[in-house]
């Protein structure tokens, strides 16, 4: 009897739920989400790209290749922005750097830089 009870109370409570979630309003689009972090991930649920505000105050965009490592990362704070492409060995090969004025390094496949 009380297994049944039990029971009874688990569909009821499921019907409930059910009806108030199908009755609810339905919103495709949003006029604004405020989120930390967001994380976007593939199929696997590997994070693919992410963007936070770290601890010392600077907003942080980065992608990241199938395996997880990163490959872009953007990032802005009181002093300027910066834009990192790293290769295939993740070493940087495009850093440019916007503060007070802005500097653009290239690194060649043999590890040869060259800033602007």
């Amino acid at each position: 009897m009380k297994q049944q009870l039990s029971q009874m109370l688990v569909f009821i409570v499921c019907a409930v739920s059910i009806v108030l979630l199908a009755s609810g309003p339905s919103q495709d689009t949003f006029d604004k989400i405020s989120v930390r972090e967001f994380e976007l991930v593939d199929e696997k649920g590997k994070k693919r790209v992410s963007i936070k505000v770290e601890d010392n105050g600077e907003v942080v965009f980065r992608l990241r290749d199938q395996n997880g490592t990163i490959r872009v990362k953007l990032g802005a704070d009181e002093k300027g922005s910066g834009l990192l492409l790293l290769d295939s060995e993740t070493n940087p090969a495009l850093h440019a750097l916007a503060n007070k004025g802005a500097s653009f390094t290239v690194t060649d496949k043999d590890g040869n830089k060259k800033t602007y």
